[in-house]
């Protein structure tokens, strides 16, 4: 069984990943951090207690992390894709039955993460500053599996970046230099695992708290995507990452450096480093550890497991 530290911005796919990692006996979920992203920081916490309260798992402490980025702004909420509540607007759960821990992410992943995986699914500024904290915290979490970033294609922020890149570039760079195993879930494969219409009808229709949660959510997201890109379905970015944790052999790898962009207009973009040897890549890359990138999928093998999962 994996021990799972889930990070957090919580987001419409951020609570169908959160749902099917509970939902899977394959995992011990030890614990939620939090960071601001698709919403505000407080937003993203009072979702991350109210999630796990439907899901019957008010056992699992959620703490509260960075309310902006490392070196610039905030680049604030994104309601028109996650709505004014992150979930949706579909109607607040209920008020969370507990207040989160009185610890900061970044001092909770110190703490917890020895021996665990980081599931992180927002921007990485908690990992980053776990760092700040504990130098040596690279050495002893098991995996960090990033769902973000876009090593061979467009980006979905900007025509470079992926959104959880762009929210922090420079603590995305230091995620991905650091010495953890590191594996990239990004826009790669992630553009690829679209739920269509019936999926999405086969995980809400169950007459469970979460389904009806689900339910609720969905539309706004679906609409959104409909409307910018003609998609007849929704991507499932963040549950992707879950999927991978379940079966790797779903996802085809290859292993680069990357460095993430922090200047200009290709701020946010992962860049990995491919072919030749260390000795040979441009000095940025040079003494940086490979990264575990994906860069196919089986969609229909990742979509029948995931709405296994939350159905």
């Amino acid at each position: 069984m994996t021990r799972l530290i889930i990070d957090t911005d919580p987001g419409i796919d951020d609570a169908i990943a959160l749902f099917a990692a509970l939902a899977s006996p394959e995992f011990d979920v030890t614990g939620l951090t939090t960071v601001f992203g698709n919403v505000t920081v407080e937003t993203a916490t009072r979702n991350a207690l109210a999630l796990l309260d439907i899901a019957g798992r008010g056992d699992i402490p959620v703490a509260r992390g960075a309310a902006a980025p490392l070196a610039m702004d905030y680049l604030g909420a994104i309601p028109h894709i996650h709505g004014e509540d992150g979930l949706g607007d579909g109607g607040e759960p209920a008020t969370p039955s507990r207040s989160a821990l009185d610890v900061s992410a970044a001092e909770f992943l110190c703490r917890a993460a020895p021996g665990a995986t980081i599931l992180a699914i927002g921007p990485l500024t908690n990992l980053a500053l776990a760092l700040r904290l504990r130098p040596d915290l690279d050495t002893e979490v098991e995996h960090v599996v990033v769902m973000g970033g876009n090593a061979l294609g467009p980006g979905n922020a900007t025509p470079a970046a992926e959104a959880n890149m762009m929210n922090d570039p420079e603590a995305a760079d230091v995620v991905f230099g650091a010495r953890w195993p590191v594996t990239m879930v990004g826009l790669d494969v992630t553009h690829q695992v679209v739920l269509p219409g019936a999926g999405i009808d086969a995980v809400t229709a169950a007459d469970t708290p979460t389904a009806r949660l689900l339910g609720r959510a969905i539309p706004l997201y679906r609409a959104f995507l409909e409307k910018v890109s003609g998609l007849a379905g929704i991507y499932l970015h963040d549950p992707s990452a879950v999927a991978y944790l379940l079966d790797p052999s779903l996802f085809r790898t290859e292993r680069w450096p990357v460095r993430v962009e922090t200047q200009g207009i290709s701020r946010g973009k992962t860049w990995p480093s491919i072919g030749g040897t260390d000795d040979a890549a441009p000095a940025a890359w040079q003494g940086r550890p490979s990264v575990n990138v994906c860069v196919g999928v089986d969609a229909p093998g990742v979509l029948d497991l995931l709405t296994a999962r939350l159905s």
